[in-house]
């Protein structure tokens, strides 16, 4: 893969498909879309056409990747069926009310314990989500990691 060009210069998520957001989600949501532009591994299976622009939405049960090169031109659309995340990210919805909830009140071991948790299934989202797209996109764990956050904007409302 060549580093340079097997990667996201920029990342944006169908307005129309967001959740209404917390304040917590919203800021874990820009937080993603920084750290994702800063640093990512993305490449197309078989092309070598990026960099990339990636547009994410979300309609009847599955996820759109629609990717694109620097020209703006259509390298790729992929719609992936949400089955395989959806348990998680209902899991990662709950896990995150939790650690926000403890952060106001409870003591710091039992706030490291749930942040443990959450971070664990974070992990675990990013290689389901590693593997679902395997056969279209090849990406690393951290920009996984990243695309699984934007992808619970998408469907946890909150």
């Amino acid at each position: 893969m060549g580093q340079e060009r097997d990667r996201l210069i920029d990342v944006s998520l169908d307005e129309g498909s967001l959740a209404p957001a917390s304040p917590n989600a919203e800021h874990e949501r820009r937080i993603a879309m920084f750290d994702l532009k800063e640093a990512n591994v993305f490449a197309v299976v078989g092309l070598d056409r990026g960099p990339y622009l990636l547009a994410l939405a979300s309609s009847d049960g599955r996820l759109a990747f629609d990717v694109s090169d620097e020209a703006g031109e259509r390298v790729s659309i992929y719609h992936m069926p949400l089955s395989p995340l959806r348990k998680i990210i209902k899991d990662y919805a709950f896990i995150c009310e939790s650690y926000h909830t403890a952060i106001r009140s409870a003591a710091p071991s039992q706030i490291e314990a749930i942040d443990m948790g959450r971070r664990g299934l974070h992990n675990e989202a990013a290689e389901v989500l590693q593997e679902a797209l395997a056969e279209r996109f090849a990406i690393d764990n951290e920009t996984a990691r990243r695309l699984f956050t934007l992808i619970c904007a998408l469907h946890v409302r909150g």
